[in-house]
């Protein structure tokens, strides 16, 4: 227990904390501040079984700040790759890679927080690594190498790792989604740093594409290496909160006919990335 008032334990040195508290102590809202003080820290908190309804999830996100809905009606995201459950199935299969969310908004999401409702038989973990500590622990070599690289941003990119040849029409579908040309290396308004990569970088502005691609690959696989990653198994009930500014995710594939569901919500972004 620290400035949470919760008491907690680290799951791995460099990320994750598992929480333990009632339903009532969470709703209250009475540790909220220390809850995003803890996330910011170790990029991924786990509420084992808390069992969250869709009322309450909303409820909770709602203490912790201002909650950013997909829906008119405000209702949790159904986080779904079956066509018959969910109609952004297509797009929530690239979820497969290492992604960070909102890149494509002026200020990327603050968090999401998500609960299990119905599981896979196989696949469908969901992990994480951060992106904090991935810059801290990086060469100073790295370091000098990446400060004031641009790369863009693009929902083709992630996609065409799906469908590697895309007939034209299929591109231009998913160059309707805005691209955005980011900083590989964003400064925090705290002062911290994190690598800002994944599945959706193209390519590093005015660099050979070879040595682009190259470098991409190198970071990503720095960053996901064991000591900065955790790996979640679900539990059904189990609620996670990650730091979307801190952290990548993906999940585990898994088959589109299983039931999987999810429900998230996330919570508006603070901070544009710089």
């Amino acid at each position: 227990m620290d400035a949470t008032g919760l008491p907690f334990e680290e799951i791995k040195p460099l990320i994750g904390a598992t929480v333990s508290a009632v339903k009532d102590v969470l709703l209250s809202g009475a540790h909220a501040d220390g809850l995003m003080e803890l996330l910011e820290r170790r990029g991924v908190i786990v509420f084992p079984q808390a069992d969250f309804s869709e009322e309450e999830l909303i409820a909770f996100t709602r203490t912790l700040g201002d909650y950013a809905y997909d829906a008119a009606d405000g209702s949790a995201t159904r986080i779904s790759i079956d066509p018959a459950t969910s109609s952004n199935a297509d797009f929530t299969r690239v979820s497969f890679f290492w992604h960070f969310d909102g890149y494509m908004n002026p200020v990327p999401i603050r968090g999401s927080i998500m609960v299990a409702r119905v599981l896979s038989d196989e696949g469908g973990l969901t992990e994480f690594c951060n992106t904090y500590a991935a810059w801290d622990e990086l060469p100073d070599e790295r370091k000098r190498q990446i400060e004031g690289l641009k790369a863009v941003h693009a929902h083709a990119a992630a996609a065409r790792a799906l469908e590697p040849e895309p007939t034209h029409d299929r591109f231009l579908e998913w160059q309707t989604v805005k691209s955005s040309t980011l900083p590989l290396v964003w400064t925090h308004r705290s002062g911290r740093k994190s690598l800002v990569i994944g599945n959706t970088a193209a390519g590093i502005v005015g660099m050979d594409p070879l040595e682009s691609m190259e470098l991409l690959v190198w970071l990503r696989d720095w960053a996901t290496q064991d000591r900065f990653r955790y790996s979640h198994a679900w539990t059904v009930g189990d609620m996670v909160m990650w730091d979307n500014t801190g952290t990548l995710h993906r999940v585990t594939p898994y088959a589109a006919d299983s039931g999987r569901l999810m429900l998230r919500t996330k919570l508006a972004g603070e901070e544009p990335i710089v």
